[in-house]
C-alpha cells in the first residue's frame, strides 16, 4: 500500500485562514491573554487554592502562545489539498489537556494514581488524533481515530465516575464545583478535537 505525503513546496497555491478566521483568532487570544493576567494577580493572595490558581495561569498562558503563534503565521503545515493545518493546536492540546485533568483531581481530591492514569490517556488521546489529523490513507486516518475515541471514553470514565466519586466524598461545595466544571471540560474534550480532527479527516 503506497502512502501518499505532500510537503508546503508542492503546492503553489495554500487556502490559509480568512479574515474571518482570523478575526475569530484574535478574539480568543485576547480572551485567553486578560485570563492569564486576571489568574496571575488573583494568585498573589490565594493561599489555599494557589495550586489552583497555578494550573488555570498555565492553561491560558499555554493557549495564548499557541493562538499567537496562529495569527503570527506559525505553527503550520500543509496537508493534503493544500490546506493550512496548525499542528500547534496539537501542542497546546497536549500541555493544556492533562493540566486541565491535573486540576479536577486536584479540586476533587482524587489519588494520584488514578490523575496520572487519566492524564496518560489524555495525552493518547491527543496524540492518535493529531496522526488521524495528518494521515493521508483513508484506513490509517481510522485506526488513529478509533484508538483516539478509545482513549477518550477511559478520560471520560474517569472523569465521570472515579474523579466524581472522590469529590462527592469531599462533600457538597466540592461535589458542586466538580460537577460544574467536569461539564464543561467533558463537552470540551468531546468537542473541540474532535471537530478538528473530523474536519481534517473529511477534507483530506
Amino acid at each position: 500500500m503506497a502512502i501518499e505525503s505532500l510537503s508546503p513546496a508542492a503546492c503553489t497555491t495554500i487556502e490559509e485562514v480568512g479574515s474571518t478566521g482570523v478575526g475569530a483568532l484574535t478574539i480568543v487570544f485576547l480572551v485567553l491573554a486578560v485570563s492569564t493576567i486576571v489568574f496571575i494577580a488573583r494568585s498573589s493572595s490565594a493561599k489555599e487554592t494557589k495550586q489552583y490558581y497555578f494550573c488555570s495561569i498555565y492553561i491560558c498562558a499555554f493557549s495564548t502562545l499557541a493562538y499567537f503563534a496562529m495569527l503570527s503565521g506559525q505553527g503550520w503545515t500543509a496537508v493534503a489539498g493544500c490546506r493550512q493545518f496548525f499542528y500547534v493546536r496539537y501542542a497546546d492540546y497536549a500541555i493544556t489537556f492533562p493540566l486541565i485533568i491535573l486540576q479536577l483531581g486536584l479540586i476533587a481530591g482524587a489519588e494520584t494514581s488514578i490523575i496520572a492514569a487519566t492524564i496518560g490517556a489524555e495525552i493518547l488521546y491527543v496524540a492518535t488524533f493529531y496522526f488521524a489529523s495528518v494521515s493521508v490513507v483513508t484506513t490509517v486516518k481510522w485506526f488513529w481515530f478509533v484508538i483516539g475515541a478509545i482513549a477518550l471514553v477511559c478520560v471520560l470514565v474517569s472523569i465521570s465516575k472515579n474523579m466524581r466519586e472522590s469529590a462527592v466524598t469531599r462533600g457538597g461545595d466540592v461535589a458542586s464545583l466538580y460537577g460544574q466544571l467536569a461539564t464543561i471540560v467533558t463537552v470540551t474534550f468531546i468537542f473541540y478535537p474532535v471537530y478538528n480532527s473530523c474536519s481534517n479527516m473529511v477534507c483530506t
